[in-house]
């Protein structure tokens, strides 16, 4: 189900690499999907967000494993009508998020420093879709701004290479392009998508400037605890987290945001479920009438 919600977003969504944990919204009422958000590995290097905490390069490379990126975060049909958006944002900061996180992988020694540590969450971060966000801007909690806009990326990447591109510079970097592997427990295959592009860009004698869509996406931060910056430039030996549990998140988003959007606008009602069938039913063959 997760898959199958990923596959109707505006942008492609990768699955993400290195340690992952997903996540879908349900409605009780109902039973029926409302939202999902996925976590992966963070990018290493970001400026606005590595400027935000102000940490050193130790500190980054010794705390790094306590921030998470939200690869994929947001609301289905017809939910996102309802602002069901907001709900996903504000989903990620709970008490049961970083309680997964931290029964995934409490006890596990990294893959390539081979150590283990106590398995803190303490900064989520994600980026918008395309350019600025009316979904995430924004969004509090109470009297918290749980969301903090930070800048934007500077509009690299490869998600516009769609409509089969991509799968073609794939198979054709399988054949003709070797992966660029530092560390020998990453495995033989490429690191990501981006290197893919580029290599087999390069070796079709395309200009990188081709990765270049121009589209600069917001980037967000979503400090989990009231030491977070502290905590990740190694000043603060734990998290002190903010007390945050889904279920009263679910009733301030409800009377902030779902019933007042249900007031104003009926749109939702007009949801036909047909709209987010990714393959049209075929219709069926006529039946010939048997010979007597």
């Amino acid at each position: 189900m997760f898959r199958y919600a990923c596959l109707h977003w505006s942008i492609p969504i990768s699955e993400g690499y290195g340690r992952r944990l997903r996540f879908l919204i349900f409605d009780e009422s109902n039973g029926k999907l409302i939202g999902l958000f996925g976590l992966g590995d963070p990018v290493y290097s970001i400026k606005d967000r590595d400027e935000w905490i102000g940490w050193t390069a130790e500190a980054k490379a010794e705390r790094l494993y306590h921030v998470m990126d939200a690869y994929v975060l947001g609301a289905v049909q017809p939910y996102s009508r309802l602002l069901a958006g907001k709900l996903a944002a504000l989903a990620i900061s709970t008490r049961e998020v970083r309680e997964a996180f931290a029964r995934r992988y409490r006890g596990r020694e990294a893959l390539i420093s081979k150590k283990r540590r106590e398995p803190h969450l303490a900064l989520i971060t994600t980026t918008s879709a395309l350019g600025r966000s009316s979904i995430y801007n924004r969004v509090k909690y109470r009297d918290r701004l749980v969301m903090e806009s930070v800048g934007f990326t500077s509009g690299w990447g490869e998600f516009h290479f769609s409509d089969g591109v991509y799968e073609d510079l794939s198979e054709f970097a399988a054949k003709y392009c070797a992966p660029t592997a530092k560390n020998e427990t990453w495995g033989t295959g490429f690191r990501n998508r981006r290197e893919l592009v580029r290599k087999a860009l390069s070796k079709l004698g395309f200009s990188q400037e081709m990765l270049n869509h121009g589209i600069r996406r917001e980037l967000f931060v979503v400090p989990l605890a009231t030491n977070t910056r502290s905590f990740l430039k190694g000043k603060s030996d734990a998290p002190r987290y903010f007390n945050s549990p889904f279920q009263r998140i679910v009733k301030f988003w409800r009377k902030r945001w779902l019933l007042p959007r249900a007031e104003r606008n009926s749109a939702y009602r007009d949801f036909d479920r047909e709209e987010w069938r990714l393959w049209k039913k075929e219709p069926h063959a006529r039946r010939q009438p048997k010979s007597v």
